[in-house]
């Protein structure tokens, strides 16, 4: 074949694309789906850009604290453990850390960063909660109360002490450890760990709960949801179980103040009078470990109420 030759004359410009035929609109629709998903979200820590401020550049953080790191995390197969750096360009979490906006330009692009059931990085156990699988990537333990362990004048670990920081806790990101009820303290305190109801019965876990039917994107739990089960809910004191727990914490609260273990704000007791560390035997450090994890899960124990029950029945006892 010879050379190409010259460029044709410009054609006529085709129809004007309607407004029907874009698929933008499946998205940017008329009734302002979008606006409302963004206006609910933006009430709350994820969506305000509160959580992206406190932690994006230290590299054990912006797994989870930035939005654009989580995303690009999650298409590596990473957990919040293998990043190497902190977020030099961090964003909030928007809309793309959790969903693959623009990829497909239709609606399709609502779908979810990743479903896959999540190997938790400290327990160990596996959680298998459909949609709420995106969720628990971040929101799992960092640390058990076998990450403190005494320590004598060498540095060598003392067996079966403890000696609490004022992180005597999993961190405030424990929603599914507490949900599985895989607490490392249920061997010392006595406590079966059972997986709550609200793992197994209710679907997406933590997105059927938190979001509900209409997606709504405050993250207040759905009342409307607990109805499936409770058909006479009328707010999340279902049978009176907010009153009972809020009794028993109380309770650890001021069971903990009196031994000297916890200061009356909720902080740990890291020194003795005399300056040295705290040691603390195993059935004590339980409890008070047990009062740092139910108050960073932030639920009031409704993630798991039998489990949670049980854990501070228990803790109160070992403090007799």
């Amino acid at each position: 074949a010879g050379p190409a030759g010259p460029a044709g004359p410009q054609g006529e410009p085709g129809p004007a694309a309607m407004a029907a035929d874009l698929t933008c609109i499946q998205c940017h629709d008329e009734v302002g789906t979008i606006s409302a998903k963004k206006a609910g979200w933006e009430l709350e820590k994820h969506g305000n850009g509160t959580a992206m401020l406190e932690e994006y550049s230290n590299k054990n953080c912006a797994f989870c604290h930035s939005g654009n790191t989580f995303s690009a995390g999650i298409a590596a197969g990473q957990n919040f453990t293998q990043l190497e750096a902190g977020a030099s360009e961090p964003a909030r979490q928007d809309c793309r850390a959790c969903h693959q906006i623009h990829t497909t330009y239709t609606d399709k692009d609502w779908a979810l960063e990743t479903t896959t059931p999540v190997a938790m990085v400290v327990s160990g156990a596996t959680f298998d909660g459909g949609s709420g699988n995106l969720c628990v990537n971040c929101h799992q333990a960092r640390r058990y109360m076998a990450n403190f362990p005494a320590k004598d004048a060498s540095g060598a670990a003392i067996a079966d002490k403890y000696t609490p920081s004022i992180r005597f806790n999993t961190h405030l990101s424990d929603q599914s450890d507490i949900m599985l009820g895989v607490l490392d303290v249920n061997a010392v305190l006595g406590v079966e760990g059972k997986a709550a109801m609200h793992y197994s019965k209710v679907k997406d876990t933590c997105v059927g709960c938190h979001l509900g039917a209409n997606r709504n994107h405050t993250f207040e739990a759905q009342v409307a949801t607990c109805t499936e089960c409770h058909a006479d809910a009328k707010d999340l004191n279902i049978n009176g179980y907010l009153t009972t727990f809020e009794e028993k914490f109380a309770a650890l609260h001021d069971a903990l103040v009196a031994k000297g273990m916890l200061t009356a704000e909720g902080v740990a007791v890291t020194k003795n009078a005399d300056g040295s560390p705290v040691v603390l035997d195993p059935g004590p450090a339980a409890a008070l470990f047990v009062y740092g994890a139910i108050e960073e899960d932030a639920s009031d124990g409704i993630h798991n109420p039998s489990y949670v029950e049980a854990l501070l029945d228990a803790s109160l006892e070992a403090l007799k």
